[in-house]
């Protein structure tokens, strides 16, 4: 696989560079990735957001801050900044665009043959594996939670 067939592309209204890879994203894909970093990291307990409260994680994993809150989760996040934006030692917004990244470059993997995908029963989560077999090393890296600060409506 070449640097550019590497490249993971579902549209271009947000085009975000990471180490050598380039990452072209439309604005669903974009925003569902992102409300499902946050899920994952337990900012919020789910993925049933509305659309103020989805533009408000947009601009922060975009962005890297929420300029102008338009919803009460974006409020919480500027109001409690000081509390959640690095919690022991890690930081929110690192997290939202690593899992963003991670989720574009397995699905990537997954499309180009790459990787195989199963689900797992017992974590209720997709496993990927080699189709030779083997685990894909980068969805076994730990994550950080904030579900000690999560948004509570």
């Amino acid at each position: 696989m070449s640097a550019s067939d590497e490249n993971y592309v579902s549209g271009d209204d947000f085009v975000i560079e990471f180490m050598r890879y380039e990452f072209r994203f439309g604005a669903q894909d974009f925003e569902e990735r992102v409300t499902a970093a946050a899920v994952k990291l337990g900012l919020v307990a789910s993925n049933d957001l509305d659309e103020q409260e989805t533009a408000d994680l947009v601009e922060l994993a975009w962005q890297g801050r929420i300029a102008t809150p338009r919803s009460s989760l974006g409020r919480y996040l500027v109001r409690h900044w000081e509390r959640i934006g690095v919690l022991d030692g890690e930081s929110l917004v690192y997290w939202l665009r690593k899992l963003v990244f991670r989720s574009a470059y397995l699905d990537h993997r997954v499309k180009g043959g790459s990787l195989e995908v199963s689900w797992d029963e017992d974590t209720g989560d997709f496993g990927y594996a080699e189709p030779r077999g083997g685990r894909a090393l980068l969805e076994l890296a730990p994550t950080p939670s904030w579900h000690a600060v999560q948004f509570r409506d």
